[in-house]
């Protein structure tokens, strides 16, 4: 039974009904959870008069940030009250397969009507996220689409507090139809109409508040299904601390933050250049679409001001330690990622060592082992691949050896090849895919299967 075919099985009929009454019953018997998550329609106006129907989390989108205590056993109940079966991911947490919100790893579905419990520890400390996992193939009012997202903040036992205040700002874009867009060879992909930090569009909703001389922490995170953004806040630079919510190596000073989704940048930005600035995507018709937000310094007032970064290439190396990685006893796994042409005015399919999903080969390991995972992407399009249930470290990015970069999501530029290593320590299947929702939901998954 494929994804699709699951999907529709258990949303089907009288069965899944009565399937709903019978958990839910069961649900209220239980002791309360930790964390009650609701999903449910909601609507935004991310600007005046420009309202957005979607799904999200508790009445809203974002869902609320939750802030687990390192280590901690936590319990979440989620209901569904929507009309299709969901999945909720914890997106870099180190969950039991059954919990961690993928089908296809055999978390099962939380039903219409009907309600599901998740339990785990709280792992690794750092800014996670929770999601929707669904399937949403052509539909695009399903999935990563919606609002269904929320920041998830897992405290370590010991923070050293470097910061006066903490922001956290959830980049994401509305009302997406498949069009085709520059470049594409008349094949589709998802288009945009708005975007928001957080629920409003730039210029609408209440600013970013801070005072000279203030360590602003920034926890941002690309909710986008499909879309990398690329960040800059004129007059400042950002520190980045930490990256998919793992300290970096190298702390370094950039002018700009390049996300594809999925992934997450903990920055410090000294707030030293007084005014009223934007902090928003460098390409204007994106940023003018909503995709920003205004900081607004103490006795400041006036509009908004924007200036163009200076140009400057996004490197993940730069966070790592530089010169030849350490000579590693880890097996090499090579995964080949190539576009299947699908045809005019369609969407691409996506393969995996030449198979699209169902039918890609597992990735087998073994448990305590360490394995190096050679992504050669032969396609023109960058891939932000995601492993669940496990980190990896970054050793070769586009040629260059590396060493101390911990990460959830890389993003595999077109006709480039990019090398990670991890530890097989997190028993049981772990799904692998692209988080592009289009590309993941047209062949970009496989799993990692523990060997017995």
């Amino acid at each position: 039974m494929n994804r699709r075919e699951f999907l529709a099985f258990v949303g089907a009929g009288a069965c899944a009904e009565a399937a709903s009454r019978l958990s839910l019953a069961a649900f209220e018997e239980r002791s309360p959870a930790d964390v009650t998550l609701r999903i449910s329609p909601v609507s935004i106006e991310i600007a005046p008069g420009r309202v957005v129907k979607t799904t999200g989390y508790n009445g809203a989108a974002p869902g609320p940030v939750l802030r687990l205590p390192e280590g901690k056993a936590v319990t979440f109940d989620v209901y569904n009250d929507t009309d299709i079966p969901e999945l909720a991911h914890w997106h870099g947490l180190f969950a039991p397969a059954e919990m961690d919100g993928a089908a296809e790893e055999g978390t099962p579905l939380v039903p219409p009507g009907g309600s599901r419990r998740y339990s785990f520890v709280a792992r690794p400390a750092g800014t996670r996220w929770y999601h929707s996992h669904i399937h949403a193939g052509r539909n695009l009012k399903r999935a990563t689409y919606t609002g269904q997202f929320g920041f998830l903040l897992v405290e370590p036992k010991e923070e050293p507090g470097r910061y006066d205040q903490e922001i956290f700002l959830a980049l994401h874009g509305w009302n997406p139809y498949l069009g085709v867009a520059a470049g594409s060879e008349g094949t589709l992909d998802a288009i945009y109409e708005d975007f928001s930090v957080n629920s409003h569009s730039l210029g609408h909703g209440e600013p970013v508040r801070v005072k000279e001389g203030q360590k602003v922490l920034f926890r941002i995170l690309n909710a986008n299904s499909t879309m990398t953004h690329r960040l800059a806040f004129p007059g400042h630079k950002f520190m980045v601390l930490a990256l998919d919510g793992n300290p970096v190596a190298v702390p370094c000073e950039v002018e700009i933050l390049e996300m594809g989704p999925g992934e997450r940048v903990d920055a410090i930005v000294t707030m030293n250049a007084p005014g009223v600035w934007i902090l928003g995507d460098v390409d204007d018709a994106v940023r003018k679409a909503g995709l920003g937000v205004v900081v607004e310094y103490a006795n400041q007032t006036g509009a908004a001001s924007w200036a163009p970064p200076p140009s400057s290439r996004w490197d993940y190396t730069i966070f790592g330690h530089e010169g030849s990685a350490p000579v590693s006893d880890a097996e090499l796994v090579p995964l080949v990622f190539r576009k299947k042409f699908a045809g005019n005015r369609w969407v691409d399919n996506w393969t995996i060592n030449g198979k699209s999903y169902p039918k890609t080969d597992p990735i087998l390991v073994r448990a305590n082992r360490r394995y190096r995972l050679q992504f050669d992407n032969q396609s023109d399009e960058a891939h932000p691949v995601h492993l669940h249930r496990h980190s990896f470290e970054l050793r070769k990015f586009a040629g260059k050896p590396t060493a101390g970069i911990v990460k959830d999501v890389v993003v595999v530029p077109p006709r480039s090849q990019v090398e990670v290593e991890l530890v097989a320590d997190n028993p049981g299947p772990s799904l692998f895919h692209c988080h592009q929702q289009l590309h993941m939901d047209f062949g970009f998954m496989t799993l990692l299967q523990y060997a017995g």
